[in-house]
């Protein structure tokens, strides 16, 4: 009797096998990838889309077969959360992958624009999250306007352009192709608004410009329009709090932040030097949530 107890404990003490995964499993990853690849859609109001939320939190094996299908597709997992849903972002080499001359091809006739696109991108994002403190706090919700953009990185182009002085540099713009470090300088020297026979805001305006990256990361799901003061006014979501995350300790980023300009908004929040930062150049082709 005692023997048989003895054989019952150790049997129950042996770790069982883990669980064969199902093509069912293997869909049900598949349509949450599916579910993060609409950022517009919100978990609340898709009652599938919140359940695999939820399975993904509580069953660590299915998180890992749903981050293996987005890894298969050149996709990295940002966050999985109710507020975020499944929050993935392109690696470079993902046929998801959005590259700056594509974004410009589709906005602007000038493929020499396609600088101005990426810094009214970067733009956009410095001044959404001013503040490391504001990056850093999910409930934070950062507002930005089309005018306010536009003022913000002619700002910044004012101190580039006294920085330059200081230092003797040429502050001529290129008339080849030129990288995004001197895109403010071509940026200063373009018209904010310009004229149209209708009145309509020129694509190639500055203001045309900002207007838009910022329909198009509304319509990626990155902001939500919220009215038409300011030439336009947004809000940020969660989604694109998690990209602008995680591409803030680049190079181009750092540059704006290292200038130390205080944007153009309602004052709630101001750009701040950073901390023993270094002089960083602009990169060529950055912006979000574009590759080079």
């Amino acid at each position: 009797m005692s023997e048989h107890v003895e054989w019952s404990e150790a049997e129950s003490s042996a770790p069982s096998a883990p669980a064969a995964v199902t093509p069912a499993d293997a869909a049900d990853a598949a349509r949450l990838v599916a579910f993060g690849l609409q950022p517009k859609l919100q978990p609340a109001r898709d009652q599938e889309y919140t359940e695999l939320l939820r399975r993904y939190r509580e069953d660590p094996a299915f998180a890992r077969l749903a981050d293996a299908v987005a890894a298969g597709l050149g996709l990295v997992v940002l966050e999985v959360s109710p507020r975020a849903g499944m929050a993935v972002t392109a690696a470079e080499d993902s046929v998801f992958a959005v590259r700056m001359g594509d974004y410009a091809r589709r906005t602007a006739a000038d493929s020499g624009d396609r600088f101005l696109h990426g810094l009214a991108h970067l733009a956009v994002a410095a001044l959404a999250f001013p503040r490391p403190e504001d990056l850093a706090d999910d409930a934070y919700i950062g507002r930005v306007t089309v005018n306010g953009v536009d003022a913000f990185v002619r700002q910044a182009c004012r101190r580039l352009e006294e920085r330059a002085e200081e230092l003797g540099e040429n502050t001529d713009p290129a008339t080849d192709a030129p990288g995004l470090e001197a895109a403010w300088r071509i940026w200063a020297r373009r018209s904010a608004t310009g004229a149209t026979k209708d009145a309509r805001r020129p694509a190639a305006s500055t203001t045309g410009i900002v207007a838009k990256a910022l329909a198009f990361l509304t319509d990626s799901g990155f902001l939500q329009r919220t009215g038409d003061d300011g030439g336009g006014t947004y809000r940020t979501t969660a989604r694109y709090q998690l990209q602008v995350r995680d591409m803030a300790g680049g190079a181009a980023m750092a540059e704006l932040l290292e200038l130390g300009v205080v944007p153009v908004t309602d004052g709630t929040a101001s750009l701040l030097p950073a901390e023993d930062s270094e002089d960083l150049e602009l990169v060529a082709d950055a912006g979000l949530p574009f590759h080079s």
